[in-house]
């Protein structure tokens, strides 16, 4: 297995986000960091104060969708700044509450307004070659990762230089999580959908550089977060 087919067996596509560079219209459709502007109003009454509006996703306006989340239209997700005093927790679910609707008929405009993350919306944009980091080696089926080492013993290749073209640290959905340090497996059923992770221009740092990872089991409804940082 030579580079370009090492490439086309591992790269996947995915919908990245770039943060402000335009001027916002609030309507349905514009997805938002640090601010939930649509969803229910007595849903959100129900969390506690703790819960900070943090993100907004509209998938049905996204060029790439993976197909776990495509009975969805809209994803508002709610945090619990606790989180950062617990992040050696396997799954930070609990300090997230994160809502799924599957028809934008009958939504309110909430405008709930993160106190700790300045409010952007965001661009979406489709990438066609977001590859895992190495050291995310459950993302990289065996063949392949045999391939990719025997080249670079044999040929001198580097998987950084030869094969990833970049790793993608920020808003995305779909893909492979960008994992800083050793990646981390939760079974078939739990599939990587999207992560959030730090934004300087939003003024929201988890805690060096890091991301929160957003695993979901279609059949159970269920979800586990998990996080990682330089």
């Amino acid at each position: 297995m030579n580079i370009t087919k090492i490439k086309d067996a591992l790269y996947k596509q995915a919908t990245i986000f770039q943060t402000g560079g335009f001027r916002p219209t609030e309507e349905l459709g514009e997805s938002w960091i640090g601010k939930v502007l649509w969803g229910k109003e007595r849903e959100a009454e129900t969390y506690s104060s703790n819960y900070d509006p943090i993100f907004t996703i509209f998938l049905n306006q996204l060029p790439y969708v993976p197909r776990e989340l495509n009975r969805y239209q809209l994803i508002t997700v709610y945090m619990d700044f606790n989180v950062f005093n617990n992040l050696n927790k396997d799954n930070l679910v609990s300090y997230f509450k994160i809502n799924c609707y599957t028809h934008l008929d009958g939504l309110q405009k909430i405008n709930k307004q993160s106190l700790k993350i300045k409010s952007f919306p965001l661009t979406p944009l489709i990438i066609n070659n977001d590859a895992p980091s190495w050291e995310d080696s459950d993302s990289i089926a065996p063949d392949i990762e045999n391939a990719i080492t025997r080249l670079e013993s044999d040929e001198g290749m580097e998987y950084y230089e030869d094969i990833v073209e970049k790793i993608y640290s920020t808003h995305k959905v779909g893909g492979y999580p960008s994992f800083t340090q050793s990646g981390v497996s939760f079974g078939e059923d739990y599939s990587f959908v999207f992560q959030i992770s730090s934004d300087e221009k939003a003024q929201f740092n988890i805690v060096d550089s890091g991301s929160f990872y957003f695993f979901f089991n279609q059949e159970k409804q269920d979800w586990i977060v998990y996080c990682d940082f330089y």
